[in-house]
Order: C-alpha cells, then sequence, then structure tokens
C-alpha cells in the first residue's frame, strides 16, 4: 500500500525482506575478510567474492530509502563502482568492511535526493512503528500512529536514517557509528535526541484533550 503523507517527504508501507539477524561478526571472520581485501587491493579482479558478499544487504538498505528497484540498482552500481575505485586506499581499522560499504551508499542515496530535489523515502512497515512507539513510552491507536508518521517527516534527513538504522533495521549503535563516522557513544547520543525531538514534535501537535503519553 502507498500513500503520500507528507509535504516534503514521502513515508510508503511496503514489506520488504530483510536479513534481522544483525549477528556480531566475529574476529577471525574480519580478519579472512581482510585478506580478500587485500587481494583485491592488489588485482581488482579479486573484488567478486566481495561484491557477491555484499550487493543483497547493499541493494536491501539503499531500497529502503528508494521504494524504487530501478534506481536502487543504479545507486547499487554507483556504490560497487566507487568501493572498487576507491579499494586500494582502504585501511583495516578492525571493524567489517560493510561499514564502509554502507557509508559509501548511505552518501549515494543522499546525494541522489540533494541533486534531484525529489522526496526522500521512508519504508515503513506496522512493526516499525510499533516498536518505536514503545520506544517512545507512546499510547497505541490510529492518531498516535499517524502522529508519529508526522513527526518523522519533520525530521532532518540525518535523523531520520538513525531512527531507520537503529529502530527499523535493528542495528547495534556499534555499527550505526561506524557506517555514520561517529563514536559509538555518540551515535547514542544523537538516536535519544532525535527520539526526544519526536516527542515534542508529537507534543506540539496534538489537540485539545489529546496529550500524548510521554
Amino acid at each position: 500500500m502507498f500513500s503520500n503523507l507528507s509535504r516534503s517527504r514521502t513515508l510508503v508501507e511496503k514489506r520488504v525482506r530483510m536479513d534481522k539477524s544483525n549477528k556480531a561478526v566475529s574476529e577471525e571472520a574480519i580478519q579472512s575478510e581482510w585478506e580478500q581485501i587485500k587481494a583485491a587491493q592488489s588485482d581488482p579482479t579479486h573484488f567478486r567474492p566481495i561484491y557477491n558478499k555484499y550487493y543483497p544487504p547493499i541493494f536491501r538498505f539503499v531500497f529502503r530509502r528508494t521504494v524504487d528497484e530501478a534506481l536502487t540498482a543504479d545507486l547499487c552500481s554507483q556504490v560497487f563502482l566507487k568501493a572498487l575505485q576507491k579499494i586500494a586506499k582502504y585501511e583495516f581499522k578492525g571493524v567489517p568492511f560493510s561499514a564502509w560499504l554502507y557509508r559509501i551508499a548511505s552518501n549515494e542515496v543522499a546525494q541522489y535526493f540533494r541533486e534531484s530535489a525529489k522526496n526522500r523515502m521512508v519504508s515503513l512497515e506496522t512493526e516499525h512503528l510499533d516498536h518505536l512507539r514503545e520506544e517512545m513510552e507512546q499510547e497505541q491507536g490510529p492518531q498516535r500512529r499517524e502522529a508519529m508518521i508526522k513527526a518523522l517527516d519533520e525530521l532532518r534527513d540525518v535523523e531520520v536514517e538513525l531512527i531507520e538504522m537503529r529502530f527499523f533495521e535493528k542495528r547495534p549503535f556499534k555499527e550505526i557509528a561506524d557506517i555514520l563516522g561517529l563514536t559509538e557513544s555518540n551515535a547514542k547520543i544523537k538516536t535519544y535526541r532525535t527520539l526526544e525531538k519526536m516527542k515534542k514534535i508529537i507534543l506540539r501537535n496534538s489537540g485539545p484533550g489529546e496529550a500524548p503519553s510521554l
């Protein structure tokens, strides 16, 4: 079901197959991956295993932010092209290579929407809003759900991305920090400040007799 629910940002509800495991990557796996990366740095033909491994999760990450398969495919092509072009300069810092790819993907999505002046998309499922509502200690009901969607619409794109990664994609703060180039502490602080901002927006937009549970 698609609906244009806001002035500046289109929010849609669409079922998307997602990998929700978000399991921690072992040190052994990270070291093994680093060997693959070094091989690709020496010979670009060795980039193929990395591409095959990360194309599906990067595609899902981008699709959540565009809800357009053709556009997502184009942006993913740019992500992996840039990754291949820059891999010689990649420095191992003890974190999964995926964080670097997600950062490139996040930048590509942001650049596309800046240059096209189109609405940034947010893919929502009922369970996403339910989890966010519980985190914000909000009451249940369609009016409260609508109020949360309107509050999301008033956030800056970087704030929306924090909400998406933490509460919709269930990423740990360490991974969010790696993707956005923040410290883990800063990622956590920014996320909960964004929640407080949403609460204030909901309170401000509430009509008489509709005081939300804060």
